[in-house]
């Protein structure tokens, strides 16, 4: 029983992002952000080179300086991801990032005049870039925080002028982000601007904070904007975290039902009825089928109470008893062993299942 996604994606523009396509029926890909000085080319290649290996479909960096931008020709050199600039106030330096990256993110509220959105668009054509309109609750435009202040309605109204900027000038090569610290101006947000473009989105909640209040908002946020069919690509903010945002932005797009890769892991809670060390088990069960990309249904019960019933609608299972246990697929009983061989056995059939995928 393999899992599938019921979810309809809202229809958007189809955009090319170094190769990754973002928008339309495009799977949702997952982003990050080093937190290197840029301008360190070692360290900010070494951060990028963690990311890949985690998973990571796109990166960004950050250009706040000369000495950032001159460094991007380096790293894009070096790196097989594609690279992102995030610029801000200073047009320059997206003109000098346009020449080596595969896209740039702006506010092109905060850039300046029309005269200088206009040679980034130029720059951005010429390469055929796409520009991420990053809008956050905290840096709205004056007019709009005036007006509006920090609101999720503020939040729009700057995302559609930044828009129009851009459209005026001919440019449709575009995703938006609308980014707030909390759940609520987050979801309230991307939900009001959802059916008045059709560009596609980038997910997010800013200053998310540490893994663990991250996971939680971003959990929360993402998945019940992916659960009505809102999004195309997204980020997971942590702070002082680079893997871990590959990692949780990925479980969520897998148990929103939106991502068809990977393995789902139904374990029961523990409690008094557990004839083995469960936690143990699901542990070792969890890191060993980690590189598995099949979108398998798992099942790793600790007692005879729930095992059965879970076990019947799981591709491979385990139903531990005492000092002894079952091995189940697709609801069929193959093997009766020792509690030791029980693991050894359940990894190989979901190798076998995984196989088929395939």
């Amino acid at each position: 029983m393999s899992q599938k996604s019921c979810t309809m994606r809202y229809p958007t523009n189809k955009i090319n992002l170094g190769g990754v396509l973002i928008g339309g029926d495009a799977p949702i890909s997952v982003q990050s952000m080093t937190f290197t000085k840029t301008k360190d080319v070692k360290a900010t290649l070494e951060q990028i080179k963690r990311l890949h290996f985690a998973g990571c479909d796109i990166v960004r960096v950050a250009v706040p300086s000369l000495e950032d931008a001159n460094a991007l020709e380096e790293i894009k050199k070096n790196i097989s991801l594609p690279l992102v600039a995030d610029i801000h106030f200073n047009h320059k330096l997206a003109l000098i990032a346009a020449k080596s990256v595969d896209g740039i993110r702006i506010n092109p509220g905060n850039i300046g005049s029309k005269e200088r959105i206009k040679e980034v668009v130029r720059a951005c054509n010429e390469r055929a870039l796409p520009i991420r309109i990053g809008v956050n609750s905290g840096s709205l435009e004056k007019e709009f925080d005036i007006k509006y202040g920090p609101t999720a309605k503020g939040m729009v109204e700057s995302a559609l002028y930044n828009i129009k900027l851009l459209e005026d000038l001919g440019f449709t090569s575009i995703k938006i982000s609308l980014k707030a610290s909390d759940v609520t101006r987050t979801v309230e947000a991307y939900k009001m601007l959802r059916p008045l473009t059709n560009h596609p989105f980038h997910l997010g909640v800013t200053e998310a904070g540490t893994k663990f209040h991250s996971t939680i908002k971003s959990s929360i946020a993402l998945g019940a904007l992916l659960l009505e069919g809102i999004g195309d690509t997204l980020r997971v903010s942590m702070t002082g975290e680079l893997e871990e945002e590959i990692v949780v932005g990925k479980a969520i797009l897998k148990d929103s039902g939106v991502a068809k890769e990977g393995v789902n892991i139904i374990s029961c809670p523990t409690c008094g009825r557990l004839e083995a060390d469960l936690v143990k088990a699901v542990e070792e069960v969890e890191r060993r089928v980690r590189h598995i990309k099949a979108p398998l249904d798992i099942s790793v019960m600790g007692c005879a109470v729930n095992a059965i019933g879970e076990a019947k609608h799981a591709d491979v299972a385990i139903a531990f008893g005492k000092k002894e246990g079952l091995i189940i697929k697709k609801g069929e009983v193959i093997a009766k062993l020792k509690e030791n061989e029980l693991v050894d056995r359940f990894i190989k059939e979901v190798e076998i299942e995984a196989a088929k995928e395939n």
